[in-house]
């Protein structure tokens, strides 16, 4: 700094210093102290993550990583290279000093790096809550001139540090977009309109899903919006493929339609037998997540009976991984079940993102590594996950697809070949720097052959499990299958 500047930087402290605000005196110093260590932020990060919505929650993840990192530059690196003095006491009232003072160096002002990150990654992703953490960042820079222990510059330095340290978060997770992205245009293929469900034959799985009390059951709720469709309740011991064939066989007669209601499983079978059949199908999301019926467009009863009634529908494709195994959605090996199943438990609390840590911390300690022959040779893995097509995001979890036929596999897998592989993962995930990380991979192909070692867990798919056998070939079935769809 130039002697001018030294000039006008103490020159303004002792303004500060000289100015009584009696009623100040009394919490800018409380105020100042509960900021050490990020205790303030840390008690702030807390609020919002639980009294907060998903975007508040977003922001004090954001804030904390932006605050840890400020911290780390203004306590090493910044008071290292600036060795300046604290400011001459001598001027501040007793009743403002801190009973303990500060033993670093005076430039810059941590606390105001630490306050400023926070707030400026809480506003990135929300807003709003600047009204909040705004106010309390500017209190807290300003009550370290007050109390005595930092020049305005020191301050001033700090808080540009913070800022800046918030948004080079934004290059390990980008900052969500606000302008939607035009999703790739669906073929719609040619399906029977059938005025009041008159020709559809649905299957209904009674044994799907976990229910809900005090609903109106499936059956009465497809009569409801479908008054002439033919329902069939699928009763104890019955064979559900048997089921599904005699109602296809009566639909292809009608010049109808398959329905089915149930979960992804039952979905899975319900999906062999109409393409067998040539028949559209109409899936009514009855199980517990319904990962197939999202993504086809049908979340709820009524879009299905809407697309049925205007014989609107869509094209996807049928994977399989052995001639008894075939699926709509995923198959995989290794945890990634379990961390689907501890991603959903908390992403309504937390948000998908912080969900998705949470589950990599909950699963891959106990998880155990196995060996999987490909054809680009033998590989020790945690995870292999296989999509019926390409899912989004590219990240560790994937959750929807915006095309059903794309004819591709959506290929993951997490390496155990390298050291620390665990941490390594975690650490990209929450840095949001998988895309670059050699312990996870992601690739597509249109098919795979895969030869399980002796130690690999059971194969999972679509909500079912299976030994795994001694090769398996991922492939997709000829014909795909038509889907209502609004």
């Amino acid at each position: 700094m130039t002697n001018r500047a030294v000039e006008l930087d103490r020159k303004l402290f002792a303004e500060v210093a000289s100015t009584r605000w009696p009623s100040a005196e009394r919490w800018l110093p409380s105020l100042s102290r509960a900021a050490n260590h990020g205790r303030l932020w840390g008690a702030s990060a807390t609020v919002l993550a639980v009294f907060g919505d998903q975007s508040a929650r977003r922001g004090a993840l954001r804030g904390v990583g932006a605050l840890a990192i400020a911290s780390l530059m203004s306590n090493t690196l910044g008071k290292d290279l600036a060795h300046r003095r604290r400011p001459d006491l001598s001027g501040v009232p007793l009743v403002r000093r801190l009973a303990r003072a500060p033993h670093t160096t005076s430039f810059p002002s941590g606390h105001a790096a630490s306050a400023a990150a926070f707030a400026t990654g809480v506003c990135i992703e929300c807003p709003r809550a600047a009204l909040l953490v705004v106010p309390l960042a500017a209190a807290v820079a300003f009550s370290r001139a007050y109390v005595g222990v930092h020049y305005p510059s020191d301050i001033l330095a700090g808080a540009a540090l913070g800022v800046g340290a918030a948004f080079a978060t934004c290059h390990w997770w980008p900052r969500p977009s606000h302008r939607s992205t035009p999703q790739p245009e669906r073929v719609r293929v040619s399906a029977p309109s059938l005025s009041g469900g008159k020709g559809l034959y649905v299957v209904v799985n009674r044994h799907s899903g976990a229910g809900v009390p005090g609903r109106q059951s499936s059956p009465d709720r497809i009569r409801a919006l479908l008054p002439q469709a033919h329902l069939r309740e699928l009763d104890e011991g019955q064979d559900l493929v048997e089921v599904l064939e005699q109602a296809a066989g009566d639909a292809r007669r009608a010049g109808g339609a398959l329905g089915v209601c149930g979960g992804d499983g039952t979905v899975d079978a319900a999906a062999t037998v109409a393409v067998k059949q040539d028949l559209p199908l109409a899936v009514f999301p009855g199980g517990t997540h319904n990962h197939f019926a999202k993504d086809a467009g049908v979340p709820a009863f009524s879009d299905t009976a809407k697309a049925v009634e205007n014989g609107t529908a869509i094209r996807a494709d049928i994977a399989t991984a052995s001639p008894s195994i075939s699926f709509l959605n995923t198959f995989s090996l290794g945890a990634y079940p379990e961390l689907v199943k501890v991603r959903e438990s908390w992403e309504k609390r937390v948000g998908k993102p912080v969900a998705s840590i949470l589950a990599l911390l909950r699963v891959l300690p106990a998880a155990r590594p196995f060996t999987v022959t490909t054809q680009d040779g033998e590989s020790r893995l945690w995870l292999l996950f296989a999509g019926n097509g390409i899912y989004e995001p590219a990240g560790l979890i994937p959750l929807r697809r915006p095309l059903l036929d794309e004819g591709l596999f959506d290929l993951r897998t997490v390496s155990a070949e390298h050291r620390l592989a665990r941490t390594r993962l975690i650490a990209s995930a929450a840095l949001g720097t998988l895309h670059r990380s050699r312990v996870y991979q992601v690739h597509k192909a249109r098919s795979l052959t895969l030869e399980p070692g002796a130690d690999a867990p059971s194969i999972a798919y679509d909500g079912e499990a299976a030994a795994a056998p001694a090769r398996l070939v991922l492939a997709k079935e000829p014909r795909r299958i038509r889907v209502y769809s609004p």
